[in-house]
């Protein structure tokens, strides 16, 4: 499929997305005559069990919605839940799905309560020429990294940092600084000052103190010597200035990098938190930092009402 820039389009790419909890719930409902109620509950339905059948068909069609739906993306399903309920007036029709995966799992949930229901229509259309599927709606739809990002707007200071000898002697140009700087700026967040600094270990923390204790900026990310080079010491330099280091930040960063490239595992950036500062040290590729990024977003925001005391 073409739009109209002729380029191609299909499934959304989801390659940067962290895995989250997703749940999404729909509902079917077929009207029925209520003599065909009478008939379902007294098991005389010429198909045979309606209920069962429905239950059946319906997680099927939850799982095999990526094979129906041509955008859809082929997803773990960790549940499959469905309820029928059988009315004087109508058949009702639950499907609940549930994933630790990067996308909603709604179409799932409709898929499945669609199938669900034209089962149902397919086995009790030979006693009942009054049926009509009424509605097919979805009811819940909960997860996804929005969840995480608080409602209100935020007002954050941050400062860039560049870390490199061949970009702060002007041998290279920078783009991983820049990639941070634009990700901030499109998320409304203030930039202090974006600083290119050689890798030495005194340097770095003069710096990082500065923008911690007079500057008093919220967010410092900082990218490159994170390695494991003889000249990579923007570690070192960072530990010696935080007063608590974030763990789970840094390790999480990790893993999100290693199931995109075995590389990640050298990075030995760290993060942590100097006063009211959250420190955060990137990699030095841009391409990394780009990911790190979309991991970081908008969840980070936040640390800052926790820093300010305001909890989970």
């Amino acid at each position: 499929m073409l739009d109209e820039n002729n380029d191609v389009k299909g499934m959304l790419d989801v390659s940067s997305k962290p895995d989250t909890y997703r749940i999404a719930k729909a509902q079917a409902i077929l009207k029925i005559d209520p003599n065909t109620a009478i008939l379902i509950k007294d098991g005389k339905s010429p198909k045979g069990d309606v209920v069962e059948a429905a239950k059946v068909s319906a997680t099927l069609g939850a799982k095999r919605t990526w094979d129906l739906i041509p955008h859809c993306h082929p997803i773990p399903i960790d549940q499959i839940r469905v309820e029928v309920s059988i009315k004087p007036e109508n058949i009702e029709l639950v499907v609940e799905v549930r994933t630790v995966w990067k996308t909603g799992v709604e179409m799932e949930a409709l898929t499945g309560a669609c199938i669900g229901i034209l089962t149902v229509y397919d086995m009790l259309k030979p006693v009942d020429n009054s049926l009509t599927i009424t509605s097919v709606n979805l009811l819940q739809k909960s997860g996804g990294m929005k969840e995480f990002g608080d409602k209100e707007k935020i007002n954050i200071k941050a400062a860039v940092i560049v870390v490199s000898d061949s970009v702060a002697g002007g041998r290279r140009t920078d783009k991983s600084g820049k990639v941070i700087v634009d990700v901030l700026r499109k998320k409304g967040i203030d930039i202090v000052e974006y600083k290119k600094l050689s890798d030495d270990t005194k340097l770095i923390e003069d710096t990082l103190r500065k923008f911690c204790d007079e500057v008093q900026v919220d967010l410092i990310l900082t990218t490159g010597g994170t390695g494991i080079g003889p000249r990579d010491v923007t570690p070192e330099a960072t530990k010696k200035v935080i007063e608590r280091e974030v763990t789970g930040i840094s390790d999480a960063g990790r893993a999100y990098g290693q199931r995109r490239t075995p590389l990640a595992m050298f990075s030995r950036g760290l993060a942590g938190v100097r006063k009211k500062t959250l420190i955060i040290n990137l990699p030095g590729s841009s391409k990394a930092v780009s990911e790190y990024m979309d991991f970081l977003f908008p969840s980070i925001i936040h640390a800052f009402k926790m820093m300010e005391g305001q909890g989970h």
